[in-house]
């Protein structure tokens, strides 16, 4: 019998969206042939697995919630055993207030090639629920469109490592202009509040989004251009082809279906995407999939 742990410490003390606080009871409803505890105070307890809504990084702050988060994923890892992340899902700019309550799961740690997104057995019914669910499905690849979307991270974010967002947005529109003189679109994140004032650009035929949202900007979209983030997923699945720069492209969720060379824009690959959603899939429940515990079924073969 594993034993579990849910963390409620993790989540800031003055945190107002529920979600973070109704995923961790509902996991917790679910695990219903283990030894499940939910603690509110910021105390670890060794366990098989411990829960917590969210990551830190190497970059990240020291306020007491993240720090307690650091604390679970230092103690837990000394000891052997797992820690579960939990993340914004990649199929949320189809359902932007995530109504049908689909987070991200992952053990360990929440880039591809470092965590464990429980894909040794995929089970394509996982992709069929989630489609019908959220009410979407894989668009045929598209072979038209007009324009060059780039989309930007958080400035600062930690899937960039370091690497600042501007620099390599002007870096990006030089190198695309090299191989293509299709207009260009420049999206910044829609969470980085200061992007309106770092996010000057002046350049012919370049321009800024003022989309609310992004499938406004993937209409008559050619390609899509990240570093590494989950607008590739996006594009991807509305059938546009991504290039993804980061020269760690595996770090990326859309890494096996992307282009990495920009020198290729206009010759963009299109490859079979079936076994790629299944397995993005696979790491996503909804909280009814928490409660039924139908996620720690598949979890717990993993610890």
């Amino acid at each position: 019998m594993k034993s579990v742990r849910i963390y409620y410490a993790g989540i800031p003390a003055n945190n107002k969206n529920m979600e973070k606080r109704l995923v961790l009871t509902s996991f917790h409803r679910g695990v219903k042939d283990g030894q499940s505890k939910e603690i509110e105070t910021p105390d670890w307890e060794p366990s098989d697995l411990g829960v917590i809504q969210g990551w830190v990084h190497a970059n990240s702050g020291r306020t007491p919630h993240l720090m307690f988060r650091k604390h679970v994923i230092e103690q837990q890892k000394r000891i052997g055993k797992h820690t579960l992340a939990i993340d914004s899902n990649l199929f949320l700019y189809r359902d932007p207030g995530n109504t049908r309550t689909y987070l991200r799961f992952s053990l360990d740690d929440v880039f591809p090639t470092t965590g464990n997104y429980f894909t040794d057995n995929v089970d394509p019914n996982r992709w069929q629920q989630i489609k019908r669910d959220i009410g979407f499905d894989l668009q045929p690849w598209t072979n038209k469109g007009k324009h060059i979307l780039i989309c930007l991270q958080r400035n600062g974010g930690w899937s960039m490592a370091g690497y600042d967002v501007m620099d390599w947005c002007n870096k990006t529109i030089l190198e695309i202009q090299k191989h293509t003189d299709r207009p260009i679109l420049v999206r910044a994140h829609p969470g980085d509040k200061k992007a309106q004032t770092y996010l000057k650009l002046n350049y012919p035929g370049v321009k800024i989004s003022a989309a609310p949202s992004i499938l406004d900007d993937f209409r008559k979209c050619w390609a899509v251009v990240t570093y590494n983030s989950s607008p590739g997923v996006a594009a991807a699945i509305e059938g546009i082809p991504v290039f993804v720069t980061d020269k760690n492209a595996k770090v990326s969720q859309a890494y096996d279906i992307c282009n990495t060379d920009l020198s290729q824009i206009e010759n963009p690959l299109r490859p079979e995407r079936q076994q790629w959603i299944e397995k993005l899939a696979m790491s996503h429940f909804s909280f009814s999939d928490l409660e039924k515990g139908t996620a720690w079924n598949i979890i717990k073969e993993y610890l």
